[in-house]
């Protein structure tokens, strides 16, 4: 995919597919807030070169799977309203397609706008080809280049990542070019042992990258919110940690795909848990075959902490993506 430097972007709208897959609290006053906002971050080299240049610019991204319906909870408002701060400049959430029509043909040089959760439409995540090509054709509408810059969804069959690049010329975005040359780099030439730490909170968030690396690997140390999904396809109970159930067969084969590699998959010995999802929870440690009922894990424990530490000082390569814990609450912050 060519540079975002081989675009022509004064005066034209550009419309960017980033992730924007952000965790969201209750803020106590009936709303939503962003608890983890490197993801918006990440993507800023794109919008701030794009707005130098004088483009008008249309945000396209997810957050949840709403599976076509749309739910408050799923809504794009607090990330529209984060961009509107780092930006120093009024960033509006438009409804649909109409609503980011008038939004584009309003906005000066330089102006974002983001559309609401594409996934609002089910045609974005359809099945049917012909369904995606469809909001494909309507999105590419709206604008005159295309720039992919979610990371975490290049891997993605859906409307606005893969179909829509074929109907506007295209680019890659900043941290698209910049991960993809890291990776590019690590798989040509490792130092052995080649470890690779994955964290966060979605399994489904890092298909793509578990399936590229595999192959490649020495060995895969599993954290964060991710791991219950882990522990959970090796039969374990997991209480109410965070559970994908609908990634549990992927899972299950990548873990099997990985055995007959001969590549060690490490999950967790033991977990912090928490009763509630709350600064002022209580807490516990427990090994992570042994997670009440009614208590979710919201960290690595001291035993798996130790038995990281051991294998990231004899790798010679070290790949991490992803935090181990909720980092964004103090009493859970290893």
């Amino acid at each position: 995919m060519p540079s975002l430097d081989a675009l022509q972007v004064a005066g034209h709208v550009v419309i960017v597919r980033v992730d924007f897959n952000v965790p969201l609290a209750d803020d106590g006053a009936g709303g939503r807030v962003i608890t983890d906002t490197g993801r918006i971050h990440a993507a800023l080299p794109t919008i701030e070169y794009l707005r130098e240049h004088r483009a008008r610019i249309l945000l396209l991204a997810h957050l949840g799977r709403p599976k076509g319906v749309v739910t408050p909870e799923a809504s794009l408002e607090p990330v529209a309203q984060e961009l509107s701060r780092v930006l120093s400049i009024d960033v509006p959430l438009a409804a649909d397609l109409a609503q980011a029509r008038d939004e584009l043909n309003r906005a000066s040089d330089g102006g974002v706008v983001v559309l609401e959760n594409i996934r609002f439409d089910a045609r974005e995540t359809s099945k049917d080809p012909a369904e995606r090509a469809a909001l494909a054709r309507e999105l590419a509408d709206l604008g005159d280049f295309f720039v992919s810059d979610g990371f975490g969804v290049v891997h993605r069959e859906q409307a606005s990542v893969t179909e829509l690049a074929a109907f506007l010329p295209h680019a890659a975005g900043r941290l698209v070019e910049r991960e993809s040359a890291v990776f590019s780099q690590l798989l040509a030439q490792p130092q052995r042992p080649y470890v690779v730490i994955l964290g966060g909170s979605k399994v489904s968030d890092k298909l793509g990258v578990i399936g590229n690396l595999i192959p490649h690997v020495d060995r895969l140390l599993i954290g964060g919110g991710m791991a219950f999904t882990f522990l959970a396809a090796q039969g374990f109970s997991v209480g109410d940690s965070l559970l994908e159930a609908d990634q549990l067969a992927t899972v299950e084969a990548y873990l099997e795909q990985a055995s007959r590699r001969g590549i060690e998959v490490v999950l967790p010995v033991d977990v912090m848990v928490a009763d509630r999802f709350a600064a002022d929870a209580d807490i516990k440690v427990v090994a992570a075959d042994e997670i009440p009922n009614g208590w979710m894990g919201v960290d690595i424990g001291p035993k798996t902490m130790e038995e990281f530490a051991r294998y990231i000082a004899a790798a010679g390569t070290i790949v991490w993506n992803g935090p181990m814990g909720v980092f964004e609450m103090e009493p859970f912050a290893a």
